[in-house]
């Protein structure tokens, strides 16, 4: 296959979410990694010149340059041939999709709380801004309890999407301690977590 450019930052959960498909799928040894310094108020110029919105991941692939990770995963999972990540067709597909959403807009909050945090000067921080997000996240987490018996069988991008958004919270909000009172879905990460694909892709400590 031919080589892909996959624009990077070792800390986004978005790259690591593409990153983890690759390599669950065998694609990554045809991705060069291309790592852009970036950030909302500072933008790589690079990362503009591939993604408008500038924002990583980018992929370039076949003359096109994809964005964002939705888009990036379902290019991928549709260039090997193993089990897929993204279910063809039914109920499975949208559940799967549904998670995507769900574990992306949990990864949503969370930067622009992490953003609030480290980007903007304290004197202009908004405590209620802050407080509405980290309740998405929390009412997120809970309705990710709920579905967590769900969650076997071959994983989904549904599965890396909670875990990838799962690990940010680790990594960002360890004060968080999102585990407490979810211990069926801490159960599942934990497991999720030692995959091969997971352990190299962890953000640097």
């Amino acid at each position: 296959m031919p080589k892909m450019k996959l624009m990077y930052s070792p800390t986004s959960p978005y790259v690591r979410k593409a990153m983890v498909l690759a390599i669950e799928t065998g694609l990554d040894k045809s991705i060069d990694r291309e790592t852009a310094a970036t950030t909302p108020v500072a933008p790589h110029p690079e990362v503009i010149r591939r993604n408008p919105l500038a924002k990583v991941p980018s992929l370039k692939a076949e003359g096109m340059v994809l964005y964002d990770s939705p888009v990036i995963c379902e290019y991928l999972d549709s260039k090997h041939r193993k089990k897929k990540f993204f279910p063809a067709r039914g109920k499975a597909r949208f559940n799967a999709l549904r998670q995507q959403a769900l574990g992306d807009g949990l990864l949503d909050a969370a930067l622009l709380v992490r953003y609030e945090l480290t980007l903007r000067d304290e004197g202009m921080r908004n405590q209620a801004w802050q407080d509405a997000q980290m309740k998405k996240i929390r009412s997120a987490l809970d309705q990710m309890e709920k579905e967590a018996g769900s969650l076997k069988g071959a994983p989904t991008i549904g599965h890396v999407t909670f875990a990838c958004a799962l690990g940010y919270l680790d990594f960002r909000f360890a004060d968080e301690n999102w585990r407490k009172g979810r211990k069926k879905l801490a159960k599942w990460y934990d497991t999720f977590a030692q995959r091969p694909s997971m352990q190299a892709t962890m953000p640097p400590t």
